[in-house]
This record gives C-alpha cells, structure tokens and sequence, in this order.
C-alpha cells in the first residue's frame, strides 16, 4: 500500500537532504515533484523543511549546518527504521560500523535517530519513530519507492546490516551488473545492494523516487537546471529509471515500473 503507517525494523523509512543551496533545492523539488514544504525550527536557528505530497510528509531537507566539513556535497540520506536508537547504536559498533554521534531525540516527540558508518564507509541514519514513523506515502509519484547501497565489498556490508537489524538477503545475478543483493524483513525486498558500478566512488546509499515517465521527467529536470548522471535505461523485470544530480550537487535516482 502506498500509505504507512509504520515501519518494521531494518526497513528504508525516510530520507532528507543536506543541501549547500537550500533556497536552489527548495524550488528544484517543489517544480520536480510537485511537493509542498513545511518548515520546522530545528534549533540553533536552523529550519528543516518537511516535504508533502497529498497531506502526508514524503522527504525532508535542509541546509547544511555550519560546522560541516568544508567542501562537503549536497547528499541525499537514508534511513532504517529501528525499534531502539540506543540499542542499534550498541549493535553498530559491535558489528564493525561507526557512531558518528550518539543517539539523541529530535524536538516534539518526533522521535531518536543517530547516523552511522558501516564497516565499508557508506553513510546510514537510523530511527527510531516517536510520533513520526517516516514517510507517510511510497512509492507514488514524487515518493520514494527504492533504497540502495553502492558499496565496494557487497558481503561485508550486508552482513553489518543483518546483525544490527536482523534483515536477511539473497543474491541472485543480474545481467551487466554480474549480482544484485536484496535485503529482506519478513521476506519481502526492502532495499537492493551491488558493487559500485563506477571506480573511485565512496560507498553511500542511493535514494530512488518514483515518477510516471521517465523521460519527461529527466528533461524537466534538465530544464530545471539538473545534470544527467545516467540518461533513461530499462532494467528487465524491474522498470525504466535515470541518474540525475540536482542543482546543489546532490546525485538520485528516478524510476517508473514495478514498486518495491
């Protein structure tokens, strides 16, 4: 359904942009995606944007704080639901990841997340939902509708977010790709895992959202002043989808077909 209520743990749940150009992103995604944003005191005299779409929040965004380390790029985060921020954080460390700061409440009850590396270097978020679970709608148009992570060493990884969340996964081969790792809550595929496709990048977890076609949508997002990473292609069984990178620097995917 592409409605949630709530998310089991170990599952994508929501995802938010760091931007270094919140004012650039703002209107970047409100023509894109057609979403409404909703601006929230995040303290310090910052303000978090909540993205909606048919009443329900989908994203959120952001700028960059302060004391980010300079020469960081626009990036899209992700993510997992969990059932305790402090007892996944115990987990992390104890399966080779790094906290890179502790668990810590978010304002109004919303809820407690921290972020994390995974033993391979790719960034993750983890939640623990308060009065927010996460995205309220998926895989709809302008919602997201995939989560992956690009990594060097596909086993390690995996195997870092089997023993702090309890998923499970399977590998089957996947054309060009050679493999494709699918992680699993309850038997049902909640996230995709492969090798890094291009030499030099750091493991990080790519954000998909979903949109009707494909094509016009990337030249939308040309005209939006967005810059084609990877132009339309068809993966069989799975959709048509495309790579962009927005106007602040921050690479995502699109993808029209079959939902996660």
């Amino acid at each position: 359904m592409p409605e949630v209520q709530s998310y089991q743990q170990g599952t994508p749940c929501w995802v938010d942009l760091s931007s270094t150009d919140i004012d650039v992103s703002k209107e970047f995604y409100r023509h894109l995606f057609g979403w409404e944003l909703d601006a929230m005191d995040a303290g310090n005299g910052m303000t978090y944007y909540m993205a909606k779409l048919k009443g329900r929040y989908v994203a959120g965004m952001m700028q960059q704080t302060p004391d980010s380390p300079p020469g960081m790029p626009s990036y899209w985060a992700n993510y997992l639901a969990v059932d305790s921020a402090d007892e996944t954080a115990r987990r992390v460390e104890a399966a080779g990841g790094t906290v890179l700061f502790p668990p810590d409440s978010v304002p109004n009850g919303s809820g407690r997340m921290f972020f994390a590396t995974d033993p391979t270097g790719a960034q993750i978020g983890f939640w623990e939902a308060g009065n927010h679970p996460g995205a309220g709608l998926v895989n709809e148009p302008g919602t997201m509708i995939w989560n992956e992570l690009q990594t060097n060493d596909v086993p390690k990884a995996v195997a870092f977010y089997e023993a702090v969340t309890g998923c499970s996964s399977e590998t089957e081969p996947a054309g060009d790709l050679q493999e494709y790792t699918s992680l699993l809550v309850d038997g049902k595929r909640i996230a995709g895992a492969l090798k890094l496709p291009i030499e030099g990048l750091s493991p990080f977890w790519m954000t998909y959202f979903n949109v009707l076609d494909i094509d016009a949508t990337v030249e939308q997002a040309v005209d939006l002043r967005s810059h084609v990473i990877a132009p339309p292609f068809d993966v069989p069984g799975v959709g048509r989808m495309a790579v962009l990178m927005d106007p602040a620097g921050a690479a995502f995917s699109i993808m029209s077909g079959l939902a996660a």
